[in-house]
C-alpha cells in the first residue's frame, strides 16, 4: 500500500515558484505601503527621513486638505467627464464592430480586422505629435475632447478585438433561430448575444476605465490649464509651500485610486468569469 505522505512529498518547483511569486507580491505592494505610510503623515516626519517607519499617530490632515481642495475636485470631475464617455464609446463600437466581424463576414472583412487590430501595437509616441497639429488646429488643445477622442479612438482595437473573438463563441443556431422569428439583426444583438456577452463585457468595461482614468500622457500634452487637468496630472501639480508635499499626493493617489477598485469590486464575479473564459472545455 503507497504511503500517502509519500504523495505529499515537497516539490522543489513548487516551492521555487512559490518563492518566486512571493517576492513579485512584496515588490509590487513596497510603493503601495509607501503612498499608505506618506499619506498619514505629516511632512516634517517625511523630510527627516522617516518614510518607511510607521507612525507613533495617524495624520489625517493630508486627505481633509485633499477634500478640501476646489481644484482636486475639479481634477475628478475631468476625469469622470473623459473616462466615463471614453469608456462607453470604446465598448459600445467595440461590440458593434466585433459582432459584424464575427457574424456578419464580408468580403475583406479580415484584412480590415487585420488592420483595425494592428491599431493595438502603435506606441503613442509615433502618434503624439500629429495629433497634437490635428487638435491644435481644430482648436481644441486645453479641453478635455482631444483626450475623450484619443482613448476612445485607442480602445476599438483591443475592444473589437475580445468582442469578436467572444462573438465567435456564441453558436450560429441562436442568430438564426431569433430570425426566423423575425427578429432583426440589433434585435439579435441586443436581445440574444448581448445578454449571454456580460463576462466579456465586464472585463472590457473594467480595463477600459481603468486604462483610462490612469492615463497621465495624453491629458499632459492636450490640456494646459488647471481647470481642465485630470487627477493623474493634479497629483503632480499638488505642491507644498516650500517643498513636494509627499503626504498629500499620497493622500490624494490613494483617493484616485478608489474607484477604480470600486469599478473592479462592482463587475468582479463577471471579471472573473470573463477572465477564465474558455480556460477550461466541457
Amino acid at each position: 500500500m503507497a504511503n500517502p505522505s509519500a504523495a505529499r512529498r515537497f516539490n522543489p518547483w513548487r516551492g521555487a515558484i512559490f518563492a518566486m511569486l512571493l517576492a513579485l507580491a512584496i515588490l509590487f505592494l513596497l510603493p503601495t505601503l509607501g503612498v499608505l505610510l506618506a499619506s498619514v503623515k505629516t511632512t516634517r516626519e517625511i523630510a527627516l527621513g522617516s518614510l518607511w517607519s510607521f507612525p507613533t499617530a495617524f495624520y489625517l490632515g493630508n486627505f481633509v486638505e485633499v477634500l478640501s481642495n476646489p481644484a482636486v475636485h475639479r481634477y475628478l470631475l475631468n476625469t469622470l467627464l473623459v473616462t466615463v464617455p471614453g469608456t462607453l464609446a470604446s465598448t459600445a463600437l467595440g461590440v458593434l464592430a466585433g459582432y459584424v466581424f464575427a457574424k456578419l463576414p464580408f468580403r475583406g472583412s479580415n484584412m480590415l480586422f487585420l488592420v483595425l487590430v494592428a491599431g493595438m501595437f502603435f506606441p503613442p509616441q509615433v502618434i503624439l505629435v500629429p495629433l497634437f497639429r490635428l487638435f491644435n488646429g481644430m482648436g481644441l488643445i486645453d479641453t478635455l475632447w482631444p483626450v475623450f477622442i484619443v482613448h476612445t479612438a485607442l480602445g476599438i482595437p483591443i475592444c473589437t478585438l475580445l468582442m469578436r473573438n467572444f462573438f465567435a463563441t456564441v453558436p450560429t443556431a441562436l442568430r438564426e433561430a431569433a430570425i426566423l422569428e423575425g427578429a432583426s439583426e440589433w434585435q439579435v444583438l441586443t436581445r440574444v448575444v448581448l445578454p449571454l456577452s456580460l463576462p466579456a463585457l465586464a472585463v472590457l468595461a473594467t480595463l477600459q476605465f481603468t486604462w483610462i482614468w490612469n492615463d497621465f500622457l495624453w491629458p499632459l500634452i492636450f490640456t494646459q490649464s488647471d481647470d481642465k487637468r485630470t487627477i493623474m496630472i493634479g497629483i503632480v501639480n499638488l505642491k507644498g509651500q516650500y517643498s513636494v508635499a509627499w503626504g498629500v499626493q499620497g493622500a490624494l493617489s490613494l483617493i484616485a485610486s478608489l474607484p477604480t477598485l470600486f469599478v473592479f469590486l462592482f463587475f468582479q464575479r463577471y471579471f472573473i468569469k470573463g477572465m477564465t473564459m474558455g480556460a477550461v472545455k466541457g
